[in-house]
């Protein structure tokens, strides 16, 4: 967290950008937007935009890195050079190669990989805009795009962020909260369980802050789980109603 020069609530008691303490920013989530992928998701969330593809199961390469009893997640996190306002240096950094282990991790959790031994399932999580909260919308929006895929799990995890500006608990915290706050804990959340894939902790809390940044948290992660079978929703339902208007088989068609 950076350093505290700028308030960051109003003495009304909101947000830099118009929100209570425990309101998410807006969220979007499409699902199936590349053809060319097994599975994919698009998601904007506040001014995030971020886009995952899945490909496999599929035979893992170099085959001395297979896994004789399960198959291997390996999620891909980056940030393009135009996602940010100083422009970022292309390929992988330090910080990029450790949220991918880290999304990996989490994504191992609720996947039946055992069912895919000497495979891999690659994720790629490319980060297209960034306004911080990146790593747990590239968890929320490679969830869907795992289901898209129809990459057998045991549910999505939703993710999500609470943390402390001014003294003050809050949820979802934006680009100048994070860079100036005090505490940032991002958690992923299995909702059918409730059990927790992933969890982070950036600067200070009491214990009562921390119990109170975790229900912000998993309340929203929740919220945001509504939204990701709303997508598949929205995207299996247009499916079938363009499979209705298909034109006839021609052989099924008398001819006279």
């Amino acid at each position: 967290m950076g350093s505290k020069d700028m308030d960051l609530i109003d003495e009304d008691g909101k947000r830099l950008d118009g929100r209570e303490y425990d309101e998410l920013r807006p969220i979007s989530i499409e699902a199936g937007v590349l053809k060319r992928a097994d599975g994919s998701a698009f998601i904007n969330w506040g001014k995030n935009k971020i886009m995952a593809a899945v490909y496999g199961p599929r035979e893992m390469h170099p085959r001395h890195a297979q896994d004789p009893s399960k198959a291997v997640v390996q999620a891909r996190y980056n940030m393009a050079a135009f996602s940010v306002p100083d422009r970022k240096r292309p390929g992988p950094d330090r910080r990029s190669v450790e949220i991918g282990k880290i999304l990996s991790e989490a994504l191992d959790e609720i996947i039946f990989v055992e069912q895919y031994p000497r495979s891999t399932i690659d994720v790629f999580i490319e980060v297209l805009e960034a306004s911080a909260g990146t790593r747990c919308a590239g968890l929320t929006v490679a969830s869907v795009a795992l289901s898209d895929a129809g990459i057998p799990m045991s549910d999505m995890i939703a993710s999500c962020a609470a943390g402390k500006i001014d003294g003050q608990v809050v949820l979802d915290l934006g680009k100048n909260e994070d860079n100036y706050g005090q505490a940032d804990v991002p958690i992923g959340l299995v909702p059918r369980t409730d059990e927790l894939t992933l969890l982070q902790m950036d600067g200070d809390l009491t214990e009562e802050e921390y119990e109170q940044a975790m229900e912000l948290a998993m309340d929203a992660c929740h919220d945001i789980y509504k939204k990701q079978k709303d997508a598949l929703r929205e995207r299996y339902s247009t499916d079938l109603e363009e499979q209705e208007f298909e034109e006839i088989p021609q052989e099924g068609i008398e001819e006279g």
